[in-house]
């Protein structure tokens, strides 16, 4: 059944065009996830297709029986209304059954209207809608009913829109970015809530995995032309892959029968027959296949790092409260060169907290913060770039200097920094404010990286990225050779760049978990399953991957410990040896000094690494 038929739309602003020429349907049953770069309109279309917006040209075709939905990424509720009474003035059908069945009940007398209304509320299971709105609300950390919607932050607010969406039931959904403001738990249950309701969905969103996970179709905006993928996310990928692959080929193959044609073309031939009137008709075309080039540019990312020192960051007992509420309690912690952690936990565990206070942002109430004198911090925040009105994007660079310096002495315009990433000289004269999310987005990601920092910290940094920069920021923070502390609930960014987790789980409890976030949550579901067992089956023997039974186990911490310090014992082993090989070299007596003491350091290390690698590998059998 076809729910949605898109013919032929178009939109510009001015002289930009988003888009033209657009046609796709939407069939009932179809989770689509639609992905194009940023500031190629997909706010725009979902717009047009949730009939806040028109196109230029062309149209929107809904099936007139289905009801729809949407979410954009900053919803418009009202102020002064509480959460439940946001939940009951919201246009949701169910309230309306509810309300006829209201009025039913005081006309006992009319046994049809009650019959009626009665058969409409188990059609509509309403009987439990109060269960159902309450039990969202839980899911979604929303649980003070009485709260006004003015008081809420920007992610509660999204998360409240979130709630009057699914519990209107609709045929058809559309979302902007709907895992923006969701920790993890709300992500996955969220996952697991769309698996189950039978929802029509069209939705733009840089969560890779909520992709995979959720969507049977994707379709890609590339270059002004639409492509479907009957497939979730990595079936995309494959397929796009294969795509671009014939797309160079049949490139080649236009060049080669362009060249063809042009000796054809050139010799002028004089007896203009309709095959060879047909002939010169074609060569227009072929000529433009053979000229074809793909405008992928990408962000190109490069930074001047300061040399790390020997000191990194030491946390020393650190302590926060903020009212009666405790986040951090003797938390201590000794940052180590080229560090990568990531950071988890539910929202209001203290994670942004953690952050200001390693900043200098918060002061802890006990306990001190020692930063060592070579750590310059790169802090990309939730908040964003700050916007002045008036403001030009060259202006914002330009605040930092004319001229940025890079590697090797090299250095860079403000202009060129700009088109590194993806501003070309036309949008650099653009007004801040009028840049999409994605484009702010980016340019604050510019401001950060440009000071040349060697101990970046990154709070939420893929919010509203498309999935073209996503890949490009993953491959600058592979190579980045300074500390990185991440908070993310974007999983698959998580697992491809970092080595250990904190994990915030409230009441001042800080875990601090070896692994990636695919690594913990197989940990956590092992002990959900291993405690359920022990529940049902005290007296049995227990074969978990990760029990102790008989204490000459490793159980799963030590498993991830024991893997990453033979990796890390080789590493120092290496290092050692360039090391050594430096003292043949005709060195003055500080470097022979400063050598001897990063060689004693390592000795160090190595030591206390292989004394933990004998200790862990004397419980292996």
């Amino acid at each position: 059944m076809n729910y949605l038929s898109v013919e032929n739309i178009a939109k510009a602003y001015g002289e930009r065009v988003l888009f033209e020429d657009i046609s796709f349907g939407i069939n009932e049953g179809q989770k689509v996830g639609f992905i194009a770069k940023n500031g190629t309109g997909k706010t725009s279309l979902l717009n047009i297709l949730a009939g806040f917006d028109s196109p230029d040209a062309g149209k929107v075709v809904y099936r007139k029986d289905i009801t729809t939905a949407f979410l954009p990424q900053e919803p418009n509720l009202d102020p002064n209304l509480t959460v439940e009474e946001t939940i009951f003035s919201s246009d949701n059908e169910i309230l309306n059954i509810i309300n006829r069945y209201e009025k039913a009940l005081k006309n006992p007398d009319d046994a049809e209207a009650y019959q009626k209304a009665f058969e409409e509320m188990d059609a509509a299971q309403a009987w439990d809608f109060e269960t159902q709105y309450k039990q969202i609300l839980f899911k979604l950390k929303l649980d003070d009913l009485s709260k006004e919607v003015k008081h809420l932050s920007g992610g509660q607010k999204k998360r409240l829109a979130l709630t009057v969406m699914l519990l209107q039931k609709p045929n058809f959904i559309i979302m902007d970015e709907p895992t923006n403001h969701l920790d993890l738990d709300m992500i996955e249950w969220l996952e697991e809530y769309f698996k189950k309701e039978n929802f029509t969905i069209f939705m733009v969103t840089h969560d890779r995995y909520f992709l995979e996970r959720v969507c049977n179709e994707i379709v890609e905006l590339d270059h002004g032309n639409l492509y479907t993928y009957k497939g979730n996310y990595g079936y995309y990928l494959d397929k796009k892959d294969a795509r671009m692959a014939q797309e160079a080929t049949n490139t080649e193959k236009a060049k080669q029968l362009y060249k063809k044609e042009l000796d054809w073309m050139r010799r002028q031939p004089k007896a203009r027959t309709t095959k060879s009137k047909s002939r010169i008709d074609d060569f227009q075309d072929i000529k433009d296949r053979a000229h074809k080039r793909r405008q992928d540019h990408e962000v190109q990312l490069e930074l001047n790092m300061e040399r790390l020192g020997s000191k990194i960051v030491e946390l020393h007992n650190i302590g926060k409260s903020f009212q009666d509420k405790q986040l951090l309690e003797n938390f201590s912690y000794n940052f180590k060169r080229g560090e990568r952690i990531g950071i988890i936990g539910k929202n209001g565990t203290g994670k942004s907290t953690f952050l200001n206070i390693l900043t200098g942002g918060v002061k802890p109430d006990t306990g001190k913060v020692v930063i060592g004198e070579t750590i310059k911090f790169g802090y990309y925040t939730q908040a964003g770039i700050n916007i002045k009105p008036g403001q030009k994007v060259i202006e914002v660079i330009r605040e930092f200097g004319d001229y940025i310096p890079l590697k090797k002495g090299r250095q860079i315009s403000a202009q060129q920094l700009l088109e590194r990433f993806l501003f070309d000289r036309k949008k650099q004269y653009d007004f801040v404010e009028k840049l999409s999310g994605g484009e702010r987005k980016r340019l604050y990601l510019c401001t950060v990286l440009i000071q040349n920092p060697n101990f970046l910290i990154l709070d939420e940094p893929t919010n509203d990225l498309d999935i073209v920069t996503l890949n490009v920021l993953e491959s600058f923070l592979l190579d980045f050779p300074g500390c990185l502390l991440v908070v993310s609930h974007d999983r698959y960014f998580m697992d491809k760049i970092v080595d250990h987790l904190f994990v915030f789980q409230g009441n001042t409890e800080v875990q601090d978990f070896p692994g990636n976030y695919t690594d913990y949550r197989a940990y956590e579901d092992s002990a959900t399953a291993e405690a359920r067992e022990e529940t049902s089956q005290n007296d049995n023997n227990k074969k978990d991957w990760k029990k102790t039974s008989s204490g000459s186990k490793l159980n799963y911490n030590e498993q991830k410990e024991f893997g990453k310090l033979e990796k890390e014992i080789a590493k120092l082993e290496k290092k050692k040896e360039k090391l050594q090989q430096k003292f043949l070299e005709d060195l003055d007596p500080d470097e022979i000094k400063e050598n001897s003491i990063k060689l004693q350091e390592i000795d160090d290390a190595i030591k206390t690494k292989t004394e933990r690698w004998f200790e862990l590998g004397a419980k292996v059998e």
